[in-house]
């Protein structure tokens, strides 16, 4: 081939490779521009909002280190109701109690579908109770509950298994003699430790490589979802797969839980006695062979562990979390500690506490609640769909609609809450120092959707915090006008700050 033969034979090759990638171009911008389009159209039917961007939606209005505040300040211009797009996605944001009301309480049915989350959905493809919808929601989370139940949670008889674990943590706390001590992962694999005496039938050692492992990896995956590599990945995961970064480990941690899972699911088929199970996944395995037959049936091995590890998982992070923020927070205000360590005194004195003395503490239970209301552990929840159509403040609404509630903006509300910025357990109290119930307090979410373990949550919160302080009087190694409360992460969960703590232990009185 002459050089002239070879310079044409490129030259054409040159002109169709470009005029390929302007066909491709011009179908590229056109489609962006056609979806762009419907977008504007279809905008105007929904509650007011910025207007979005081709491709990336509102994302260029978010501060993604901190999208709750983000959110919030849009709802200054655009009400407790607007709609903003992640990505090509409109999401409708709710931002106060009023707006909660209005919809996951009022109209429950219609809002008690699970949008696609692709921080859980990608991994358990909807095989559970949190992230299934329809009549396989219903069924699971029936029978989940249904069998938490039959095993004493949220019941008298299942308060001992907590104060054990209670014992448990103060006894590993005590070792550190007082000395500054960051109790992170000791709690952590406390508060794991009850729901495994459920899950998996038993209770691990702290020193446990697997069960390090475990919590571990519930702790990381929250904390990953919160920073704005898991806020992206919750836009773009179809984009976001293909880029290198910390978000892969979610899938990797989740992966490592779901194969023990496994594990312990084949060992318990080995000695299964479908009259005496010994835990959830005993009693999942004896649906399985009933119902395993029936190839419309819900349970099967996937849904088990699915199941399994999603009920670890949220019977783990939020309360230990809670309770490091409760500790955050005495330290912060001595005189307000002082208060609940005169009425733990008072009423409990040296005894083991029962949940019952929570009736008899209001105080007590209002530092908890105004811990739960500040500390504000799930900032966002978890996005709802619309079951069916449905109508909100005259906007007709479709079926499918998403739907993301800001649960800071619940317990910012300044019409519920007076001075919502301030720590103030005399938010929960009446005139009387008498309990106080506001119904804006939302911790575990609102309406059908609402966390199945709310129950235990509140009943760990109390056990473990009085458990603690009878044990221990709490010091802080800096002053505390020094100490941040401010999260360190802000996106599904408000992470707090890793701070270190002084464990002086202590009898009834708190006199030294």
């Amino acid at each position: 081939m002459s050089l002239l033969s070879l310079y044409c034979y490129w030259k054409d090759f040159v002109m169709d490779f470009c005029s390929l990638v302007i066909v491709l171009l011009v179908i590229l911008i056109t489609s962006v521009l056609f979806d762009y389009t419907k977008i504007l159209l279809e905008k105007s039917k929904l509650p007011p909002g910025p207007t979005p961007l081709p491709i990336i939606g509102t994302l260029h209005l978010m501060n993604l280190d901190d999208v709750v505040n983000s959110l919030l300040e849009l709802s200054k211009k655009y009400g407790d109701i607007f709609t903003v797009y992640e990505g090509t996605r409109p999401v409708i944001i709710l931002c106060s109690y009023k707006a909660l009301k209005e919809t996951f309480i009022d109209k429950a049915e219609e809002f008690s579908g699970r949008a696609y989350y692709p921080s859980f959905h990608d991994f358990t493809k909807g095989d559970d109770l949190a992230f299934s919808n329809g009549e396989k929601w219903k069924e699971m989370r029936r029978f989940s509950l249904l069998t938490l139940g039959n095993f004493g949670v949220g019941k008298r008889s299942f308060e001992e298994r907590i104060r054990e674990e209670a014992m448990y943590l103060t006894e590993v706390l005590r070792k550190a003699n007082g000395s500054p001590i960051d109790p992170n992962y000791h709690i952590l694999r406390s508060v794991s430790n009850v729901i495994c005496s459920v899950v998996f039938g038993n209770r691990f050692e702290y020193e446990d490589k697997n069960f390090q492992k475990l919590s571990k990896c519930v702790q990381d995956n929250f904390e990953i979802m919160s920073t704005r590599w898991g806020i992206l990945y919750n836009i773009y995961p179809n984009v976001l797969k293909y880029i290198p970064g910390p978000h892969h480990t979610i899938m990797k941690n989740f992966s490592f839980m779901a194969d023990y899972v496994r594990k312990k699911m084949e060992i318990n088929k080995k000695t299964l006695d479908i009259n005496n199970p010994r835990d959830y996944i005993d009693c999942f395995l004896t649906k399985v062979e009933k119902e395993g037959k029936n190839k419309a049936a819900f349970y099967n091995t996937d849904t088990l562990v699915m199941n399994t590890m999603i009920l670890f998982f949220g019977g783990t992070e939020t309360v230990s979390t809670t309770v490091r923020f409760t500790l955050l927070l005495l330290m912060k205000y001595p005189n307000l500690a002082d208060k609940v360590y005169n009425e733990l005194d008072n009423v409990i004195g040296q005894r083991p506490p029962n949940f019952e003395d929570k009736f008899q503490m209001p105080y007590t239970d209002a530092f908890i609640r105004e811990v739960q209301r500040f500390g504000d552990v799930t900032p966002l929840a978890l996005p709802h769909e619309l079951t069916m159509d449905t109508e909100i403040r005259n906007y007709k609404l479709k079926k499918g609609t998403v739907f993301t509630s800001v649960l800071t903006g619940v317990h910012n509300d300044e019409i519920q809450f007076k001075n919502p910025k301030n720590f103030d357990p005399q938010k929960f109290l009446d005139e009387n120092g008498k309990l106080k119930k506001n119904e804006a307090l939302m911790p575990f979410s609102a309406g059908k959707r609402i966390c199945p373990g709310k129950t235990l949550a509140v009943m760990e919160l109390f056990i473990f915090i009085t458990t603690l302080l009878q044990n221990f009087t709490i010091k802080s190694p800096v002053p505390p006008e020094k100490i941040s409360v401010a999260p360190v992460g802000c996106g599904i969960g408000h992470i707090p700050p890793s701070f270190e703590i002084c464990l002086i232990p202590r009898t009834c009185s708190r006199k030294e």
